[in-house]
């Protein structure tokens, strides 16, 4: 489904068109969630909404980029997730992590790291990096401005790089 055509099949489609986009954008968009949620099983619980929310909300998707689509839901659904979080639970939650190695999305010193950074931060630095996203499309995704974006990156990649270096000696304290 990864052609110019593919959105609007999928907003006029059923069934099979939700399991060529799953297919297409399942691993994507759990790498993107766990990027910002810090947690695997949050993230698939995210992306398992996301796939249903656009599959009730086909008829209403004008068919136009099917990827920016996903991925604007995978965002919002992703920072409410983390409001939902700073609700219930006072302080971070730790959850054990998936018991196969390989379905482990980043390495424990990086979501370490990314845990300390902002949602917003940790959103930017993996579209930018993971998914090598344009300032212009990420703008379309939150709905801030590219020059925006741009400083929030480079203040991030800062912070990460501070954050995973303390890791590497051992200091682990947060980064100021």
């Amino acid at each position: 489904m990864n052609d110019a055509n593919a959105g609007y099949r999928f907003a006029e489609g059923g069934e099979s068109e939700l399991e060529e986009i799953i297919q297409e954008y399942g691993e994507k968009l759990l790498r993107y969630a766990t990027g910002i949620l810090c947690d695997y099983q949050e993230a698939e619980n995210i992306v398992q909404d996301v796939f249903l929310s656009a599959y009730r909300n086909r008829a209403s998707f004008n068919g136009e980029n099917l990827s920016a689509w996903l991925y604007k839901i995978t965002y919002h659904r992703s920072l409410n997730q983390l409001k939902k979080r700073r609700l219930f639970v006072l302080g971070e939650i730790h959850r054990p992590q998936p018991a196969a190695a390989e379905s482990r999305v980043l390495s424990d010193k990086t979501l370490r790291a990314l845990r300390k950074l902002k949602p917003k931060e940790r959103a930017v630095l993996y579209g930018r990096i993971m998914e090598e996203q344009s300032y212009e499309q990420l703008s379309r995704l939150t709905g801030e401005s590219p020059t925006a974006l741009r400083k929030r990156y480079e203040r991030a990649k800062k912070k990460m790089a501070a954050l995973l270096a303390a890791d590497s000696e051992g200091k682990g304290k947060d980064y100021e």
